[in-house]
């Protein structure tokens, strides 16, 4: 979720779209083939030759969805890395982390800070992953939208990259899953039986755990843009303390769930 500062890059262009860059720093030399495209620069390899045209329509779509929802576009260009293996993902990351011994988890595919969307190629997550099929269009579509909520969400908050939050996981996580359309009618289901059968967490730092951490926070995102309205629910997105949330919407944490709770019975 760090920005590419560790890397060497050369340059050579070959057309007003079109232009070979190679990176550095990986844990073996790679080549990356750019396109440059209106508010973003996608960098894949050239195994992806023949699903490029797919994958920007996949992320034009996500960024269409992104104006649609708060009616702007985003304050600035990001970039889109398009991975061919998670081999190559996690080499990325150990340098940007300082990790060299982390390992992504199976399920990890893709992620998004305020200047970049690092993802898997999105064919190879039937072989890569452990809970994403391709094939899936519809869910496809709405996991990298997700992420390019993500990216959106990250230009405007204090801290881009998300590394100096504390207590708002279930935001950041809330309002990409409810504003991709995540938050669907089967995990408004399982919410409001959680809710019935009185399982559902205390507290809003539990509320990104456990098999129900999308519906649970999504759900409350949802909650909060029909209670407050989409120009408060932006407001929002540049504050990194869940206390500055709650000051925000003048309510207490408390409060808020029991208002959460009523919405999620009646709907």
């Amino acid at each position: 979720m760090l920005q590419f500062t560790l890397m060497n890059t050369k340059h050579l262009l070959l057309s007003n779209f079109l232009f070979f860059i190679f990176l550095s720093g990986n844990a073996f030399s790679q080549k990356w083939i750019v396109h440059t495209d209106k508010g973003f620069r996608v960098s894949y390899t050239s195994t992806d030759n023949s699903n490029i045209k797919n994958y920007k329509k996949l992320i034009k779509n996500g960024v269409k969805s992104v104006k649609s929802f708060f009616h702007e576009p985003y304050k600035k260009e990001f970039s889109v890395f398009i991975y061919p293996n998670r081999h190559s993902l996690d080499s990325t990351w150990q340098k940007e982390w300082n990790m060299p011994d982390f390992k992504s988890e199976c399920w990890m595919v893709a992620s998004g800070v305020a200047d970049k969307l690092d993802m898997i190629s999105p064919k190879k997550w039937d072989k890569e992953a452990c809970e994403h099929i391709y094939t899936d269009k519809i869910k496809t579509q709405r996991l990298i939208t997700h992420e390019l909520f993500h990216v959106y969400h990250g230009q405007l908050n204090v801290s881009p990259d998300f590394s100096d939050v504390t207590g708002i996981d279930w935001f950041v996580e809330g309002l990409a899953t409810y504003a991709s359309g995540q938050c669907d009618t089967s995990r408004i289901r399982e919410i409001k039986k959680a809710i019935a059968d009185k399982i559902v967490p205390m507290d809003l730092g539990k509320f990104w755990t456990g098999k129900l951490k999308y519906g649970l926070s999504g759900s409350v995102v949802m909650y909060i843009d029909h209670k407050y309205g989409r120009n408060k629910l932006k407001e929002l997105l540049k504050y990194n303390k869940n206390t500055e949330i709650l000051s925000s919407l003048n309510i207490t944490e408390s409060e808020l769930l029991i208002g959460w709770k009523k919405f999620m019975e009646e709907l």
